[in-house]
């Protein structure tokens, strides 16, 4: 019989083990850990939505909808699809569930998002982003925080080399009036313009400026700013956000070409940009969409928000040094085995970290105990006399008074038969 074939994961689809997801548990415990000290809360939406909750916000003639989504219809007929992105999905929620009551909603999450494209690297069909909103703030103030937020999470993550690029889209009446100026200037040289280009001329022309068609960037240098149709209520704001920035010390370069493609977008837009990821540099990105609630059936809603790709994040990342195991209990006989366990899971509620084994003898047990690298051994000899036959093998070295430290908060708080372990350790060897 013909062996059956080795299986394979769905291609742009991954498996983490080991360094690849310690480095993803970091970026999402650094970002949980930066959005509780914003005052930030989780939300949580369905990783599947009716299609058309993407199509209304993501526009149905973009590459997103017409080429890269994975939609399906269910048995019922629906046209069902998995999540491309959360701000869909996080309105539609707000919309819903009546939450407009709690506004202004600092939201939080991160989990798989799901593109069909050409897998590359940093790009996956499924990935994984971190994202954070804020819901009913129409205040600059709301903008300053979430950006804020974003540039802390990736000095908490050690990440050098990313630059802040920050535009403004104006309000209504500026982005209506820099969008007529785009058309005209684009019109008068469609015929230099590439196939794509003439395409965004008719249903997008904002994006034009997001061309990376060597043809379509002088035309694209020479196209007005929107600097030149803002309205003053418009650049009170912008200014109001740059101030916030050099209040908060956050540092920003203007990109007046930074651009967002749909009319529900105001104001802010900004990119924190890496020099070391090539094509993919992009490692946050957001802006202001004020008007997505209202285009999705809900209430006219102030909203902010960025998100960023947690496997961008984790190439960039250093890993931590891992947490050595404070301590490995071993039976030296068979008899004392559950008595064994007993102290191993009396430590773990006492917050140590053990490590244990499942099979072999003690001299086995502690050669995979040094392996790991724990800090202490704990030989168990006898389930009878306890702690009097309890021997510790320390092997922390000299001087390293965090991991002293590190013993003393587990052990002092261990039950009075089992106090003799924070003092009077034997060295290795001994």
């Amino acid at each position: 019989m013909k062996a059956p074939a080795k299986p394979q994961a769905v291609r742009g689809m991954q498996d983490f083990l080991g360094e690849e997801a310690a480095r993803f548990e970091h970026v999402v415990d650094r970002f949980r850990d930066v959005a509780r000290r914003f005052g930030f809360r989780r939300v949580d939406v369905p990783v599947v939505e009716f299609t058309q909750v993407f199509a209304r916000t993501l526009g149905e003639t973009t590459d997103v909808v017409s080429k890269e989504m994975y939609s399906f219809e269910d048995r019922n007929g629906e046209s069902l699809t998995l999540r491309p992105e959360f701000t869909a999905g996080i309105c539609r929620a707000f919309i819903s569930n009546g939450w407009q009551q709690f506004t202004p909603l600092k939201l939080v999450t991160h989990g798989p998002l799901f593109r069909y494209e050409r897998p590359q690297k940093g790009r996956y069909r499924q990935f994984h982003q971190i994202d954070a909103e804020v819901l009913g703030a129409a205040e600059p103030a709301a903008d300053v925080e979430l950006i804020a937020f974003a540039d802390l999470l990736l000095r908490e993550l050690g990440i050098a080399g990313v630059s802040l690029q920050l535009n403004t889209l104006g309000d209504a009446e500026t982005r209506d009036a820099w969008r007529d100026g785009l058309v005209k200037h684009f019109s008068a040289h469609a015929d230099a313009l590439s196939q794509d280009s003439r395409r965004r001329l008719e249903t997008n022309p904002l994006r034009i400026l997001d061309s990376k068609e060597p043809q379509d960037r002088p035309l694209v240098e020479a196209a007005p700013a929107i600097d030149d149709f803002m309205s003053t209520e418009a650049g009170a704001f912008f200014e109001a956000v740059a101030k916030g920035l050099q209040a908060s010390g956050v540092d920003f370069i203007r990109q007046p070409r930074l651009v967002r493609g749909f009319d529900y977008y105001r104001h802010t837009a900004f990119e924190f940009v890496s020099d070391s990821l090539g094509a993919q540099a992009t490692v946050i990105g957001g802006g202001r969409y004020d008007g997505l609630v209202e285009a999705m059936g809900g209430p006219p809603t102030p909203a902010v928000g960025w998100a960023g790709g947690i496997e961008r994040l984790m190439m960039l990342t250093a890993l931590p040094e891992a947490e050595r195991p404070l301590v490995a209990v071993i039976p030296e006989t068979a008899e004392a085995e559950a008595e064994a366990l007993r102290i191993a899971q009396t430590l773990r509620a006492k917050g140590a970290v053990v490590a244990q084994s499942y099979k072999g003898n003690a001299r086995k047990r502690a050669e995979q105990a040094a392996r790991q690298q724990v800090q202490m051994i704990l030989y168990v000899q006898d389930a009878e006399r306890r702690a009097s036959s309890l021997k510790l093998v320390d092997r922390v070295k000299d001087g390293d008074e965090g991991e002293r430290a590190r013993q003393a908060a587990v052990f002092g708080r261990l039950p009075d038969d089992y106090a003799m372990l924070s003092g009077g350790n034997e060295k290795p060897g001994q």
